[in-house]
């Protein structure tokens, strides 16, 4: 599930499962339907 979070005055939008950040909610929706927590493909 997508949430949103205020950040220096603009709406973020976070995947759940990892926490990764995105400024459009439909660029976090089509990570989380892919994320894989065991094994992220990125550094945070």
């Amino acid at each position: 599930m997508v949430t949103t979070t205020e950040k220096d005055g603009a709406t973020w939008y976070r995947c759940e499962e990892c926490e990764m950040l995105f400024d459009v909610e439909s660029d976090a929706e089509a990570h989380e339907e892919n994320c894989d927590t065991d094994s992220p493909s990125y550094l945070q």
